[in-house]
Parts: C-alpha cells; structure tokens; sequence
C-alpha cells in the first residue's frame, strides 16, 4: 500500500505548510490552516481526449508569431458576448462566481440551451430531472445540449473522450472530485487538481471550458485564491435577490477588457438582456417629486442614466442618521460637510438618507453632483425638472471638477430626451448643434443658484 501523505493548507489563501499552525503567514488569518490528506500517484491513467482539435506547442520566433484575431465563438448572448470582449475564446478557461440563488446555473444553461454548438452540461449540483424542468423554462427547443451529473473527473472526460463536446460547462468546480487526491469535494487540494486537469484539457484540445464557482460570507471565490490564477478569465454575477436586475463584471480577461458591464433582469422564463438599462433605471412618474436627481455614469465603458434618491428630515433622536444604499456612506458625509461649509446648510441635526434606484452600486465619481442635487431638493421641498440630469465631481473646497469622457455622458443623455445637463466649466467639450442645452458650473453655489 502506498503511503498515505498528509499536509497542511490555509482555507482562505490556499497556502500549504509542512505542519500545523495557528496564524497563516501569508493572509495573517488565524485558526484557517487544517490538515488534509494528499496521496497523489506517480502515474497518472487519465488520457486526454483523442480529439482532431488536439494541438502541440512548438517555439517560435517573436516575429514569426501570428498577431491576427482570436477566432471566438460567439454566445449568442450580447451581454455575455460583450463583457468576453466578444465571444468565447477557443481553449479558455473561465470562472463564473455569485452569491447563492443569483442565477449562475440559470445563466449557463440558457447560454448552452441557445448554442449552435455541441455543449456538454456537467451538473454535481442537480439531477438530470430537474435540469430537465428548468430548460424547459428557459428554453424548450434545443437538441445540442448534453446533460451529464457526475462530480467525479475520470468519469467526466470518458464522456468527453466519446461525445468531443465544442463548449462544457461544470456546475460547479466545488462539487468535483478526482481520484488521485485522498481529500473530500470543495477542499483546497481538490480544487487546484481538479482545474489543472481541466486547463490541461481545454490547452491541448482547444475546447472551451465554463466553470461556476460559490463564494464566501466575504463575497470571494471559495477555495484558494490561486484558482483565480490559473483561469483565463473571472465573472462576478452581481445583484440582490429582492431586486429583477443582475449585473455581470469581468474581474480578470486575458483576452479583453474588464470595463465591459452586462445587465440582465431576472424573469420566469430565465434571464432577459437589457439593451438600455437607462430607461429601466429611470423610474417613469408623471408628476414631480423633491429628492429625486439623475445622474450619467459610465460603468466600464457602457454609459447609464440612474436615478438618485434622497430624504433629508429632522433628527427624531439626538444622533442624526446618515444611510446610503448603493452609494459609499463615507463619501456621504464628505458631501454633507461640503454643503455646511461652502454653501451654508445646515444639515448636522438632520437625519439623510440616500438610495441609488434599481438596487445597483455606483462608484463613479460623477454621481456626486446628482447626490448633492438630490440632498438639496429634498431639503429644501423643490423638486428637479425631469428633463435635468447631471455629471460632474464635487471637490471639498466646494468647486465642480470635470469627469472623463463627458461627452460620451451628454450623448446619452441627449437620446434619452434630457434638456439640460450640468457638467463642470472646466470639462473640454467639444460637441457642436447638440438638442441638449450644456450647463456649465464651476463650484457648489451656481449649483443653488439653479435649483433653489
């Protein structure tokens, strides 16, 4: 019998040590390093698939190498295809992680139920029979899409080896386990062996490969972090479960940007693509309310119009509250002392409470005069002309900064049917015969000069 082989890993960072101890070196977290048993043979029986597609590197010299475009398969999904820089790349390796319930599984499958292309389904998660009843739902007609429940790799690539899938896709890389690692499903060694056979595959054979991974209470990808290494590209699916909308980020692209955003809304039958996610964001009301500023933000490279909504009324107890939902609570209170300090507001015994609409978060930096808009029309009970919007930085000495790509802002919101937009004096723009009036401003008075 062969020896049995143990040794120590940290749960949060994956780092291994000979022996146990109580604070990992590398994360400074303590009591996460546990004991997990490693037996791997020295030769290994899997084989990869014996496909036509199988390829070989060979050294080249720099200047013999071809610079031409990756061919990509396209999703037939324009979000998906746009936040992959357009479309699967043939060999890679991409990791899609969410909070549980926020549709992972939902969204790889309606991707593979729409695919020209042969798409093993790998499941460890679900039975074939309830896979079944949600393709159903999401999309009933589709005959390229194979479904297979196994957790065990061996078995995985047999299945491989005989249908030579185009696309596969694992739900999830936690639920696997192979052979050659003595340790239980979703442990740190099994994660790192089970995703290097799966690079190994997909390397050799050019076949694409989608994983879904689960995250942590701290929203990170369970197991180590080297897993997000190892693959080509990483997905974060985003949203609240109380809200429709689902919004998809690229932390890591090897082969594009990370800028791209995609927005989908979360229906019965499946996820539905938003093509203008500014006309959904924007709450449709007839009659004008005090509180409520539009702001043009850009997530990535992708402009979105988003409402801003404030409450500003007296401070029942003797501690005024100040509540952001969506919007950096720190920045909050920078704006709110800039109002107090260069325009004259009193608002230190006044609780403030602000909520970016559509349950999505914001971090540009030219939702601040929105934020301020807002504060000041509730304050103040005067509402904001619908047709104003806004897009501009606010400083501390109370002057309005100019933000990137500002025109790309004022397109936006001139197909939208905005009238004016306030942006900083000293933005360069250099737009001519555009329907929306261009409002410039350079500090926080000119701003109370407008709306107050």
């Amino acid at each position: 019998m062969a020896k049995v082989k143990t040794t120590f890993f940290c749960q949060n960072c994956g780092t291994q040590f000979a022996k146990w101890q109580g604070q990992c070196t590398a994360c400074k977290d303590w009591n996460t390093i546990v004991e997990e048993l490693v037996q791997k043979p020295e030769k290994s029986d899997w084989k990869t698939p014996t496909s036509p597609k199988k390829r070989s590197a060979v050294p080249l010299l720099i200047n013999q190498i071809d610079t031409s475009k990756e061919p990509r398969l396209n999703t037939f999904d324009g979000e998906l295809n746009r936040v992959l820089g357009g479309g699967i790349v043939p060999g890679s390796l991409t990791l899609l992680g969410g909070e549980p319930g926020i549709g992972k599984s939902t969204l790889l499958l309606q991707v593979s139920l729409g695919l020209p292309y042969k798409t093993l389904y790998v499941s460890g998660e679900e039975s074939q029979k309830q896979i079944k009843m949600r393709a159903e739902r999401v999309n009933p007609n589709n005959s390229n899409c194979y479904i297979l429940t196994e957790t065990k790799t061996q078995n995985i690539f047999k299945q491989i080896e005989t249908l030579e899938p185009d696309i596969v896709i694992i739900d999830s890389i936690q639920t696997l386990h192979s052979d050659y690692i003595e340790s239980s499903s979703g442990s740190i060694s099994q994660i790192k062996e089970c995703t290097t056979e799966l690079i190994k595959f997909a390397k050799e054979t050019a076949t694409p490969v989608l994983l879904i991974g689960h995250i942590t209470k701290d929203g990170h990808i369970a197991g180590p972090k080297i897993l997000e290494h190892m693959v080509d590209t990483v997905l974060q699916f985003e949203g609240d479960r109380n809200h429709v909308f689902r919004i998809l980020r690229a932390h890591k692209n090897r082969f594009g940007s990370t800028n791209e955003l995609g927005i989908y809304e979360m229906q019965g039958s499946g996820l539905r693509e938003v093509s203008n996610p500014s006309e959904i964001l924007i709450s449709k009301k007839d009659e004008e309310l005090s509180g409520n500023a539009i702001a043009a933000t850009l997530e990535g490279m992708r402009p979105l119009m988003i409402e801003v909504q404030a409450l500003v009324s007296t401070a029942v107890y003797g501690t005024p509250q100040r509540s952001a939902t969506g919007f950096n609570a720190k920045r909050l209170n920078m704006l709110l002392a800039v109002l107090e300090k260069r325009a004259g507001f009193r608002l230190g015994a006044k609780d403030v409470f602000l909520n970016i609409t559509g349950g999505i978060t914001v971090d540009d930096p030219a939702i601040d005069l929105a934020v301020v808009a807002s504060i000041l029309s509730s304050n103040e009970d005067v509402s904001i002309p619908k047709d104003y919007c806004f897009a501009a930085e606010v400083g501390l000495s109370g002057e309005i900064r100019p933000v990137q790509r500002v025109e790309q802002r004022i397109l936006e919101a001139e197909k939208l049917g905005f009238a004016t937009i306030f942006v900083s004096k000293y933005n360069k723009i250099s737009l001519q015969n555009t329907a929306i009036k261009i409002q410039l401003i350079s500090k926080m008075e000119d701003l109370v000069d407008f709306l107050v």
